[in-house]
């Protein structure tokens, strides 16, 4: 039985940790911050429950969700690694509890996200859902028959890491070719600035854009140029699109899910960017012609789904 009291949601961020006390229906009612500190884990902590103290006004009953970037282990009670924090295989779930004398619910932020599009945002109507998180990588969730599929060791989802071009790009995890480096804010970045380095004549706004300085050229510039209706620009969008596409076409081959939900920092970029992403699933999905192809469409809640998805998740569990 769906519990009608509220919840809180916690976001741990690189630069700063979000709190918000959000009702049954999803919608936000109150959000504080705390800065992040810098990999210190206790005062990071204590920023948590300081924040979850502040939102509750000492009522105890209030369950807590506590999203991060990282891994968790399979029942959710310890962080086997986190990017942002020096979390290494940490007990957090325990300590949180201790400290706040109520229940904790540890997740992945990107599994809050997808859960947060499922009961409230985009895939409100689908019980099979893939979310896509495009950031500077490529990350993600899985719903399946209406719950978070988390795999064996708890770490599914980590989609960006699939291999599609051998030898190709180097990644940060250590392989070459993933998919993130062909699909993401760095991918584009990286493009764009070769585009630069090369001095090429088609990208003269780039160019002034980053003062003909290849390292200025980020994603967020690239996709802003390309709404403008910069043609370099939106070419390099283009090109993000059809490996977008390939890999959506190999997640959907594996999973079968009915929608796949695009969000993260790039999933406002221009529309060109899902129209050759769906256009080039649609090209290589296998057995197309013989099944139905999965919805393809942009998240609803913006930054707020984080907060939103770890706080339901724990009114969940605690019903």
């Amino acid at each position: 039985m769906q519990s009608s009291q509220p919840s809180i949601g916690v976001d741990i961020g690189g630069t700063k940790i979000l709190a918000a006390l959000v009702d049954a229906d999803g919608a936000i009612t109150k959000q504080i911050y705390h800065p992040t500190p810098s990999q210190d884990v206790p005062a990071t902590e204590r920023a948590i429950v300081e924040l979850v103290q502040e939102l509750s006004g000492g009522q105890l009953h209030c369950p807590v969700g506590v999203g991060a970037a990282g891994w968790m282990n399979r029942d959710s009670s310890r962080v086997l690694f986190s990017p942002h924090l020096s979390w290494r295989d940490e007990p957090v779930r325990d300590r949180l509890e201790s400290q706040l004398g109520r229940t904790v619910t540890l997740v992945n932020d990107a599994d809050a996200a997808g859960w947060a599009e499922y009961r409230f945002g985009a895939a409100r109507s689908v019980n099979d859902v893939v979310c896509l998180t495009l950031g500077t990588g490529i990350g993600g969730s899985i719903i399946l028959g209406g719950e978070v599929y988390r795999g064996n060791s708890g770490i599914a989802g980590e989609f960006g890491h699939q291999s599609i071009v051998p030898g190709g790009h180097r990644c940060a995890c250590g392989n070459r070719g993933c998919w993130e480096q062909y699909a993401s804010g760095n991918a584009l970045g990286r493009d764009g600035a070769e585009l630069v380095r090369s001095k090429s004549p088609v990208a003269h706004n780039l160019r002034a854009a980053c003062g003909d300085d290849p390292s200025a050229v980020t994603g967020s510039l690239v996709t802003d140029l390309a709404a403008q209706g910069d043609s370099a620009c939106r070419d390099l969008i283009e090109e993000m699109g059809q490996w977008l596409g390939l890999g959506i076409s190999n997640l959907v081959s594996v999973l079968d899910p009915g929608m796949v939900v695009i969000g993260g920092g790039l999933g406002s970029a221009p529309t060109e960017l899902l129209t050759v992403a769906e256009s080039h699933y649609r090209r290589t999905l296998s057995g197309r012609g013989y099944r139905p192809f999965a919805q393809i469409c942009r998240a609803q809640l913006g930054p707020s789904a984080g907060l939103i998805g770890a706080a339901d998740l724990a009114r969940q569990s605690s019903a």
